[in-house]
């Protein structure tokens, strides 16, 4: 892996249990900062990873760059302890299974807590490790319905809309990681860990925000408001001679400097949009006004107009528009790479792969095997092997062919794990 010391999350490792996507989100907050992480995969030669799709596909590649991984079957007892061995000495674990199946497998946080009792572990669910739906399954859109986001989305009257992202995946990811940062920071004063868990239906409940706010304080609940802001207006889509563009002129100040722009000081002063409360119930009406008016320029005029009169004002893109100048790329993360004709930040390219050897039924043929996330066939795409060359051979049989799998290390005859990263001691370790 590309070397990451001197980011600031460089000091702590992580075990990776999760799949889909939601869980892979957490994780790779962590690792985009610099945490190792290793990406624990059951055996089978799986070409992806449920929602994750193919591993060399660009969504799988995605969620799951710059990790380590090893194979590892936890249905077996020695799948468990190999893992346990592990947990001695990393900082974090991040899981996604159902609430029963971690403890069934005897890999919760009681569990690990008992052997390393400065572990900090993440869980992320559907609906939460408790209550009536804590063992239902539960994916973004599922979320994105029960916490009320749809309801809001979308052209009035249109029925429910789902956003075009996964986002109560994602939000809750996030989430979860800065929960895991919280109980790290927390670490350094008690030198305790902690389990830090989230759900789905949290994040988005979460997201609503304002939304939310606006219902529990003031008893209004949110239409749908198509491409309007619900409450700043005028702010939304408006037509142009080409196209369209954003425009944001909620408030007095920017009101007035639209007004100004559009060469239309009257709406300024017509007592149905004089005041925001005027503008908000007129909307319809102001918006029909203002079309005509934005129709006759085309959207690069009204950019270039709307901002030097100090109104927020952009063009709107489709994903593979190229975004402007050339300094704009620098707002994306510093460390990039390329598969194909595709650039992606934040994916970091390494030459190094992981050897295997594919079991005692294939005898002793080793492989060069992409066991672990990333690189492509051929080159050209990203890994994120183990540090080392490591082999691996199965302990026992199953009908997959593999069962729980020892890692030894390149050169030794001693089954062992990799070794986590050298830690720098904490303040309170080395007043110690």
């Amino acid at each position: 892996m590309a070397d990451n010391t001197a980011l600031p999350l460089a000091r702590y490792s992580v075990l990776d249990l999760t799949r889909a996507r939601a869980g892979p989100t957490c994780v790779r907050q962590l690792v985009d900062w610099g945490a190792r992480a290793i990406k624990i995969e059951m055996p089978g030669g799986r070409s992806g990873d449920g929602m994750g799709g193919n591993r060399h596909g660009f969504d799988f590649q995605n969620l799951h760059r710059n990790k380590q991984a090893m194979t590892l079957n936890l249905r077996e007892p020695e799948g468990v302890a190999i893992f346990k061995r592990l947990a001695r000495d990393v900082d974090v674990v991040v899981e996604n299974y159902r609430p029963d199946v971690k403890r069934r497998l005897g890999i919760d946080y009681e569990s690990l807590r008992a052997i390393n009792p400065r572990l900090i572990y993440g869980s992320i669910s559907g609906f939460g490790q408790s209550g009536p739906y804590r063992d239902r399954p539960g994916v973004d859109q599922i979320a994105q319905g029960m916490g009320g986001l749809m309801s809001i989305t979308g052209i009035p009257g249109q029925g429910p809309v789902r956003v075009g992202i996964p986002i109560a995946d994602l939000c809750s990811g996030i989430l979860l990681a800065q929960g895991i940062l919280v109980a790290l920071i927390e670490r350094e004063t008690t030198g305790q860990g902690k389990w830090v868990h989230t759900s789905l239906l949290e994040a988005m409940l979460s997201m609503l925000d304002f939304q939310a706010s606006r219902w529990l304080m003031s008893g209004e609940v949110a239409p749908q408001a198509g491409n309007n802001h619900p409450t700043g207006i005028p702010t939304g889509v408006f037509e142009t001679k080409d196209g369209h563009v954003n425009i944001a002129a909620s408030g007095d100040e920017l009101y007035e400097r639209f007004c100004k722009a559009i060469a239309r000081p009257d709406l300024r002063t017509d007592t149905r949009f004089a005041t925001s409360n005027a503008r908000s119930k007129n909307r319809d009406v102001l918006m029909e006004v203002l079309m005509p008016v934005t129709r006759q320029k085309s959207s690069a005029d009204w950019v270039r107009i709307m901002n030097e009169a100090g109104v927020p004002c952009g063009p709107i893109y489709r994903i593979d528009h190229d975004p402007g100048p050339p300094g704009l790329a620098r707002l994306s993360a510093p460390a990039h790479s390329r598969a194909g004709a595709g650039a992606w930040a934040g994916q970091r390219r390494d030459p190094r792969r992981a050897r295997i050897l594919q079991g005692s039924d294939r005898g002793s043929r080793e492989a060069r095997s992409h066991l672990t996330v990333g690189r492509r066939a051929g080159g050209g795409g990203w890994v994120s092997d183990h540090d080392a060359l490591c082999s691996a051979r199965p302990v026992s049989s199953s009908q997959s062919g593999m069962s729980a799998t020892l890692v030894r290390l390149a050169g030794t005859g001693h089954p062992t794990h990799p070794p986590p990263p050298t830690r720098r001691p904490t303040s309170r370790e080395v007043s110690r």
